[in-house]
């Protein structure tokens, strides 16, 4: 099957399985920060934003998503060279430790702050909810979404 998907902004023509998860698809076709984590949901490594809500894409078949949906992955919201403000909160912060866990935790991070720019502790927490991170303990995770929050309100 192909498809042409709007991914970071970008329309990308994309070739897939009718049975392929978009995980594997978003990956080979150069989209690897989207990570492949536990494959059942429950560690959100592999989150991306399917017009602007987070979603497990190793639960979405590739043949699900429309044309006119857009996804995001951490890259369309900042890189290296020009990190978002979450992003470089999360460096502040020190929640940032093997980097496996934090593109789908910055996406979340994202979604959260589109939707509340000044979320409590609570609020955070049960945003993350769906992301394992197994290096920071969630401290410094929180910190840096709060951070980001309140950076972002004087932007």
């Amino acid at each position: 099957m192909e498809k042409q998907l709007n991914i970071n902004g970008k329309i990308a023509k994309v070739t897939f399985t009718p049975e392929e998860l978009l995980l594997y698809t978003l990956r080979q076709n150069g989209f690897t920060e989207v990570k492949s984590g536990c494959k059942e949901g429950e560690c959100g490594a592999c989150l991306v934003l399917l017009n602007g809500k987070p979603v497990n894409s190793c639960l979405m078949f590739t043949a699900s998503v429309l044309e006119e949906d857009k996804l995001l992955t951490v890259k369309g919201i900042g890189d290296l060279h020009e990190p978002h403000v979450i992003q470089e909160a999360f460096v502040d912060s020190g929640a940032v430790q093997c980097g496996f866990c934090t593109p789908g935790i910055v996406l979340a991070s994202y979604a959260l702050l589109q939707e509340n720019p000044t979320p409590t502790e609570e609020e955070v927490k049960k945003a993350m909810d769906g992301n394992l991170c197994r290096c920071t303990g969630y401290v410094k995770i929180i910190e840096a979404v709060q951070l980001a929050a309140k950076r972002l309100q004087t932007k």
